[in-house]
């Protein structure tokens, strides 16, 4: 040690140049020296002390014990593992090392160790139906500790209060419990709060870039740009070359472009296309005549006189629009003048000129009325007057007797006329106070007697000349020997029959007095087996319809309180129906049907009329006409709807009245212009065919006086003969 510190001694001196400090020219100074001021040696060295030869045997022998010891010292501190064994195999025989087993519970802090179980991240389901969970460090198995039943998890947590802190571990398959920091982390997440709890979401802003002095004057980052942002991309090639081969060989078909059916614009003159016809070809502008040349004839030249006259003449009254000139040759013609409007004009006449040729319609116009049978094949109907039976004012209600063979008549006078069909002649004739409102027959066949409706009155009167027994069932109908008892709710209605000792044909034998301010009796219809009738009145609501039984002697109000004004009312000629026509505000115009046994209503039609003059129903009570004073006649089919089904305007004036013959397929229609109108109406038992309405006659017999026409038809039974009652005063009878 001794030899070698002399020789590194040696060579330090040797590598340093004798004249080093004055080349340099500068004070060496040592760490110690660094920062004080010391004063310079002049270049002067110390004396080298003395050396001692005895003492260098000594100083190597420490040298060489010291050194043993840190080589030593070294390899205790390098050896840190257990100590390797050398031992002899039993298999090859040659020498191996055996290192000792590591045990991992030796004495030491257990918070720094890993999980035993070194099967990693993996599904612990796999090991559902194993008895251990996995494996430790040297691969042996780690059986599944014992777990308890759900009674014992719920002992357990009643005998301790802190079970709740704990995690189920799945590698471990045991209870772990939670760190106060990971309670508050599962907090944090069940309450939607920051899982950080030091994170302070409100912390206040840090500017980096704004302020004095923070503002940014260079770039970001200084990088040089990337080779990428010049050079094509090899990839986006491939990707592009691999699309054109594609498309190359059919696997992309690229997007068809849009052909419009029609084009937006196309030419009008042009030629014909497939998807537009062929449109007229261009007006051509008029050949040139002998006038128009440069050099015509000398007698198309025009005189002074007609050069003045044309001037004069206004441009829209001109034959032509220019005047012939005569030059020499053809390079002495001046311009045309008037070239920009007559090619103006000629645009206008392309633009004027129809581009479509319009194809006419060759139609009939006796086609488009719809094919009605011949009025002859469809008799018999009345066709002319037969005979009049006059009377001294109007003739405002009529009546035909069952059978067809009487007829009563009563006008504005008080005057009742009972007269035969076939005759004409007037049988007996009665005379009341004040105008007649209505007359009608009894329907009943056996009997015969027709009720007068006076002011407050109707009035039942037999007629004369009847067989002995038709006229005892009438008296003891309408006056029976011992009157029926008294119903419970009374009537103010009175029913009187005078003594069989002062009846005469000339006085009625039984009266109704209806309530006081009841008004004049306008309608009265009858129900089809004869024992009801109902009156309609003109003075008030209430007490405007009354229904009376003739064998209880009985009169009753149908409806306690009516909307509207009721016009008028029907019986249904086979259902326990009734029908009122009534008017609301003089707006509203409706007919409703009731059920009489039920007592309910069960539909409302709106025939769309002003005002309703008259109604009746058709004998096989599925169809319904009404007529009103806006000349329209509604009909309605009863089981299709409650709007009409056909509406016919024949009348040039208000409808009076109108009714369905109660054998033949006809129906008759009378207006204030003094005509009737007669139609045949044919109803069919199928239900998917319409009704045939046809008509076939127009009666004109009647004079229009003071505004008024034909006031009220009615229909023979047996026959198809019509009478007709007029505001002249004439009563006629229509014959086949």
């Amino acid at each position: 040690m001794a030899l070698n510190s002399k020789k590194r001694k040696q060579n330090d001196h040797e590598e340093l140049p004798p004249s080093f400090d004055e080349a340099v020219n500068m004070e060496m100074l040592s760490d110690e020296e660094g920062g004080v001021d010391i004063e310079s040696d002049n270049g002067d060295l110390d004396d080298f002390p003395e050396l001692d030869p005895d003492s260098d045997e000594n100083d190597d022998e420490e040298y060489e014990s010291e050194d043993e010891e840190e080589e030593e010292s070294d390899s205790e501190q390098l050896h840190i593992f257990p100590k390797v064994k050398t031992v002899v195999s039993d298999i090859t025989g040659q020498e191996k090392r055996v290192y000792p087993e590591i045990e991992p519970d030796y004495d030491s802090d257990s918070s720094t160790e890993d999980t035993p179980n070194r099967v990693g991240d993996i599904p612990m389901h796999w090991y559902d139906d194993l008895p251990h969970v996995g494996y430790d460090m040297d691969g042996k198995r780690i059986l599944k500790p014992a777990r308890g039943d759900e009674l014992d998890r719920f002992l357990e947590t009643v005998e301790d209060p802190t079970s709740w802190t704990s995690a189920f571990d799945k590698t471990a398959q045991a209870d772990k419990p939670l760190t106060a920091e990971e309670l508050d982390l599962i907090r944090r997440l069940y309450a939607n709060e920051v899982p950080d709890a030091e994170y302070d979401p409100y912390e206040p802003t840090t500017e980096w870039f704004t302020g004095k002095g923070k503002k940014e004057v260079m770039p970001l980052s200084a990088a040089p740009e990337p080779k990428r942002r010049w050079v094509p991309s090899k990839w986006e090639h491939k990707k592009v070359m691999k699309i054109v081969r594609a498309i190359r060989q059919g696997r992309i078909l690229p997007n068809k472009t849009k052909v419009t059916s029609t084009p937006q614009f196309y030419s009008i003159w042009g030629e014909s296309s497939s998807s537009h016809a062929p449109p007229l070809p261009a007006p051509k502008p008029p050949l040139p005549t002998n006038s128009e040349s440069y050099n015509p004839p000398e007698e198309y030249l025009p005189t002074e006189e007609e050069k003045k006259q044309w001037e004069e003449t206004d441009p829209e009254d001109r034959e032509r629009d220019y005047l012939p000139e005569k030059y020499s040759a053809l390079r002495l013609v001046p311009g045309y003048g008037r070239f920009i409007k007559d090619r103006f004009n000629r645009q206008l006449d392309l633009y004027m000129a129809p581009r479509v040729q319009r194809v006419k319609l060759n139609i009939d116009p006796n086609s488009l009325i719809p094919k009605l049978p011949s009025p002859n094949s469809l008799k018999p109907f009345p066709t002319y007057k037969s005979l009049q039976v006059p009377h001294a004012s109007m003739a405002r209600c009529i009546s035909v007797s069952p059978d067809g063979a009487w007829v009563v008549s009563g006008d504005e006078t008080g005057v009742i006329a009972l007269w035969e069909v076939n005759v004409g002649k007037a049988v007996k004739k009665w005379k009341f106070n004040g105008k007649i409102g209505t007359v009608e027959w009894c329907p009943r066949a056996d009997v015969s007697y027709f009720v007068v409706g006076t002011e407050d009155m109707l009035h039942f009167i037999i007629p004369p000349n009847l067989p002995p027994t038709v006229l005892q069932l009438s008296q003891s109908i309408l006056a029976p020997s011992t009157l029926p008892p008294v119903p419970e709710t009374p009537s103010p209605v009175k029913w009187s029959t005078p003594s069989s000792t002062v009846w005469t044909d000339d006085t009625a034998i039984l009266t109704i007095q209806l309530p006081s301010s009841s008004g004049l009796p306008v309608q009265i219809a009858w129900h089809r087996r004869g024992d009801y009738l109902a009156s309609v009145s003109t003075g008030g609501s209430q007490g405007a319809v009354w229904i009376h039984q003739i064998s209880r002697r009985h009169s009753q109000a149908p409806f306690k309180k009516v909307r509207g004004k009721v016009q008028l009312v029907l019986f249904h000629p086979i259902k326990p129906c009734f029908f009122v026509a009534a008017s609301f505000f003089l707006t509203q115009q409706y007919v409703r049907m009731y059920n009489l046994s039920e007592q309910k209503l069960l539909k409302t039609l709106q025939p769309g009329i002003k005002w309703i003059s008259s109604m009746d129903v058709h004998p096989s009570g599925d169809h319904l006409i009404v007529g009103g004073y806006d000349r329209k006649l509604c009909w309605f089919d009863l089981e299709l709807s409650d709007k009409p089904y056909k509406v016919l305007r024949y009348h040039t004036r208000a409808i009076r009245s109108l009714q369905f013959h109660p054998t033949y397929p006809l129906f008759a229609s009378s207006s204030d212009d003094g005509a009737i109108q007669i139609f045949h109406s044919r109803i069919y038992n199928d239900l998917m065919t319409d009704p045939l309405i046809v008509p076939l006659k127009i009666l004109r017999g009647h004079e229009v006086t003071k505004g008024l026409g034909v006031l009220q038809v009615k229909w023979c039974s047996r026959h198809p003969w019509l009478v007709s009652g007029g505001a002249d005063g004439a009563v006629n009878v229509w014959c086949s």
